[in-house]
């Protein structure tokens, strides 16, 4: 993504101008329209090229239809992401008019590579929109890392970026039982079973990038698969792919199903490859968080009201203090709601604390999700703050008490 034009006041009114850029692979599609899916909301002005069907009516009274290409701003109402395709539907009212289409009029735009779109926030350009924009331009992104989860029969394989796991296509194919003097058929069916799977592989990923490719199995089908890909390469003189066979990990997993993908992410062995990129940090993070949750000194808590009052007593600050905040929070369409979080998030940077903000679309993000989709490690240790509000409770009981 790049930054084409900026015109942000202090009052964080203002637009901004990005520009999806060509692919750098399969999935770089998908994670530029992951940061437009976090940027757009409900009641922004969305700017951006649409074709639209337009009909005439000549003097003779026969009408035709012709497809034009439009600049169209719209009144945002809704925002479908489908992150297997890559695509971002961002539906809402026509809000400026021109000859082609009315005020009001209902149109879908389809954010696409190369081409510009210009959003202007309805509550202004808070901090958090501000990273989410800072984060799409950078230009040093973590590289995307493969994997394919197989057993006998099927394979899914899975792009996993810095904020997201994608999978890109799932391959089922019939493998004959092993029975008695009929084992050759069971081989040929797993070798044809392989030669799909690495076909299909190699549509989505470039195998000879010196990145880690993740093949995970019960048992030992990703050996075998492995076995395939290397005799191919050896069979057809593929130089880069026998070059970048130490990238290759075979891992093991409890099954073939994308699911089994979270617990091969947390296994040594891939966390070890994987560890100076965004989805290792963060995993351990919640490691971390988790140690000193069962440790249960009171500088580990969850759950909003308890984080929030960690915050406001300064224990989310220098010298240690993280804030970990799912980002499915900042994408509720109540502004009150998203107000409440960026003014945590604000208020924890003014303390010198850490913030980070996970995807709710990795295992790191599913975990946190269960803690209530916000939890944090403190400077110092606060007992009892989910306390607060029964001993509130009490008191006031009693003062009523008083009273009669």
């Amino acid at each position: 993504m790049r930054l084409i034009k900026q015109n942000i006041e202090r009052d964080g009114s203002g637009f901004i101008t990005l520009f999806p850029e060509e692919p750098e692979d399969m999935a770089a599609d998908a994670k530029a329209q992951w940061h437009a899916y976090n940027l757009i909301q409900p009641n922004d002005l969305l700017r951006a090229s649409a074709i639209r069907r337009i009909t005439t009516e000549s003097s003779t009274g026969s009408t035709s239809s012709t497809r034009i290409h439009i600049n169209l701003l719209i009144r945002v109402t809704s925002i479908d992401f489908d992150a297997q395709a890559g695509q971002l539907h961002v539906s809402g009212q026509v809000a400026e008019e021109n000859k082609h289409v009315k005020v009001g009029a209902f149109h879908t735009l389809d954010l696409e590579l190369q081409r510009n779109f210009t959003l202007e926030k309805s509550e202004g350009w808070d901090s958090i929109a501000l990273d989410v924009v800072r984060e799409a331009v950078r230009q040093d992104k973590e590289g995307v890392v493969p994997a394919v989860v197989m057993q006998e029969g099927l394979a899914n394989i899975c792009l996993i970026t810095e904020h997201q796991t994608v999978l890109k296509q799932r391959v089922e194919v019939s493998i004959p039982r092993k029975r008695a003097g009929r084992a050759g058929d069971h081989d040929k069916g797993l070798t044809r079973f392989y030669q799909i799977t690495l076909e299909t592989l190699v549509r989505h990923v470039d195998i000879t990038q010196p990145r880690p490719l993740l093949l995970a199995s019960p048992g030992f089908t990703a050996a075998g698969f492995l076995k395939y890909i290397l005799d191919e390469a050896t069979r057809e003189a593929k130089k880069g792919v026998l070059a970048n066979r130490a990238n290759f990990i075979v891992i093991h997993s409890s099954s073939g199903h994308l699911h089994s993908l979270n617990e091969v992410l947390q296994s040594p062995e891939v966390m070890a490859k994987l560890k100076d990129t965004k989805y290792a940090k963060e995993t351990r993070l919640i490691d971390d968080f988790m140690a000193l949750l069962r440790r249960d000194d009171g500088r580990a808590w969850y759950g909003k009201k308890e984080v929030e009052k960690a915050v406001e007593k300064g224990a989310v600050g220098r010298g240690g203090g993280t804030l970990l905040i799912e980002n499915a929070l900042f994408r509720s369409h109540e502004v009150g709601v998203r107000k409440r979080w960026v003014a945590l998030v604000d208020r924890v940077k003014e303390d010198g604390g850490d913030v980070r903000v996970l995807s709710s679309d990795h295992e790191s993000g599913k975990r946190l999700e269960g803690l209530g989709g916000i939890a944090a490690i403190l400077t110092f240790p606060l007992e009892d703050l989910d306390d607060d509000e029964a001993t509130d409770i009490e008191h006031n009981t009693e003062a009523n008490g008083m009273i009669i």
